[in-house]
């Protein structure tokens, strides 16, 4: 210091400041049409399924005169126009929207249109992009996972990994499904495509293919979500994968360990998952569950008691995979929060942060690759080394790519391209297929006035 400077007489503040928050779960009661549910019921998952909200009907049922008609004309609006999942949402999901919106009907409204887990899993007309609801390179099945089927719903994109769709249903459908084209219900815009296969038959052609593949030593066990397998016909099936000596590791993929965590805790779920994790554990396996929160209101104390739950049996990690979404977590202290509250509180492992895949009517929650850059860049240093989670792009016929690992950026028009160092399996016999450059498509919304002319006149 200087003779002519001055002391500093305040420091600079820090870009993210960590204050513990604990967990609490919402009060369910303070919706009418839950006024008199006990906390036994809440608890039920039974009560839980047959208590999810389907339709506005419902939703009307469960909200009374707390949501003005304009929120529900703007939902049965996103219903019939542009929505490719339909609505299924748990009491336990609804019960984290606007959780301190208190009673007002105008500020409960408001609260609902900007509560980030109201604008993900029950996506309003309001919401989407008005120009560019969808990218002109959207697709159905962006990933073109049904593409790399070995057999139906087993997909073999990586050399040592499969992705088992058991089923194509879920306790919970989120707006942003990359899975759209298969999993829940048709909507006015989608038809859904169907799997053909009985479930033990699927099973069955899934077993003999691994077992004909050594090469294969990763499962994950998906859909759908596996809560949504009865229970007995899921630990006949890990059983099964136990019983393939190449096998070493096995996630279990459930979104409904934070949309339905009552699931994960019955008793039946419990005991068996012991019985699985130990016989997993004999056999030198690694057994994970790997679950998809995207904001902190989802992380409850019923979410941290399931994890440890499923920990306290022998399960050896639970891993979060959440999904970047404008509006919902695509700010530093949204993902921070976010990541202490898993890390800290729940004992669930921030893992994965994917960018929004490039379906239909998607834009609006889309970010750029270099906005996904800014964020990994942004949450260094705040968490543990093993508890800072790696954002990824799913390029389509590439696969997950860390952020960072582009080839070559066109910032005008966003289109950035991607290398990969391996073959999917069907392109065994494709020789350029490891020198080859992949597209990925920033949001058109996203770039300068000139490249939104470009992508108008081409696209």
């Amino acid at each position: 210091m200087t003779a002519t400077q001055e002391p500093a007489t305040e420091l600079a503040e820090q870009p993210y400041t960590y204050r513990r928050v604990e967990l609490v779960e919402p009060d369910w009661r303070r919706f009418p049409g839950w006024r008199d549910v006990t906390e036994a019921e809440w608890r039920d998952a039974q009560w839980q399924r047959v208590h999810c909200v389907r339709n506005v009907k419902q939703l009307r049922a469960v909200m009374g005169d707390l949501l003005d008609e304009r929120f529900y004309d703007d939902l049965v609006a996103d219903q019939q126009q542009m929505a490719t999942m339909s609505m299924l949402l748990p009491p336990q999901m609804l019960n984290t929207m606007a959780p301190h919106a208190g009673t007002d009907p105008t500020k409960v409204t408001d609260a609902f249109y900007a509560d980030p887990i109201r604008r993900y899993m029950m996506p309003l007309r309001s919401d989407r992009h008005p120009d560019w609801p969808s990218h002109p390179h959207s697709q159905r099945d962006s990933l073109h996972e049904a593409e790399m089927w070995v057999v139906e719903g087993l997909t073999h994109r990586y050399p040592t990994k499969v992705l088992a769709e058991l089923l194509s249903t879920c306790p919970q459908y989120c707006g942003h499904c990359t899975r759209m084209d298969l999993v829940g219900n048709s909507t006015p815009q989608i038809d859904k495509h169907k799997l053909t296969l009985k479930p033990v038959d699927r099973q069955d052609a899934m077993i003999d293919y691994l077992k004909r593949t050594p090469g294969v030593r990763d499962v994950v066990v998906s859909g759908g979500d596996v809560a949504n397998v009865p229970w007995h016909q899921l630990e006949a099936f890990l059983m099964r994968l136990l019983d393939i000596e190449t096998v070493r590791d096995i996630r279990l993929a459930t979104k409904a360990l934070a949309g339905l965590p009552q699931h994960w805790l019955q008793p039946k779920v419990v005991e068996g998952l012991a019985r699985v994790a130990g016989t997993a554990r004999r056999r030198g396996v690694n057994l994970a569950i790997h679950t998809h929160v995207n904001h902190a209101q989802s992380v409850t104390p019923l979410v941290a008691e399931a994890t440890r739950a499923a920990l306290d049996v022998g399960v050896r990690d639970v891993r979060n995979q959440g999904v970047l979404m404008r509006g919902v977590n695509a700010t530093p202290a949204d993902l921070l929060d976010l990541c202490f509250a898993l890390q800290g509180e729940a004992n669930i492992l921030p893992y994965y942060f994917y960018m929004c895949d490039m379906i239909p009517n998607a834009e609006h929650w889309r970010l750029a690759v270099w906005e996904a850059q800014e964020l990994q860049h942004a949450i260094m240093g705040y968490l543990p080394g093993y508890a800072t989670p790696r954002i990824v792009c799913d390029v389509p016929y590439v696969g997950k790519r860390w952020v960072h690992q582009i080839a070559e950026y066109d910032r005008e028009r966003g289109i950035s391209y991607w290398t990969k160092n391996y073959r999917t399996g069907i392109e065994y016999d494709d020789p350029e297929a490891l020198r080859r450059r992949y597209p990925y498509y920033d949001p058109v919304s996203t770039l300068p006035d000139s490249g939104q002319q470009w992508w108008r006149e081409n696209g």
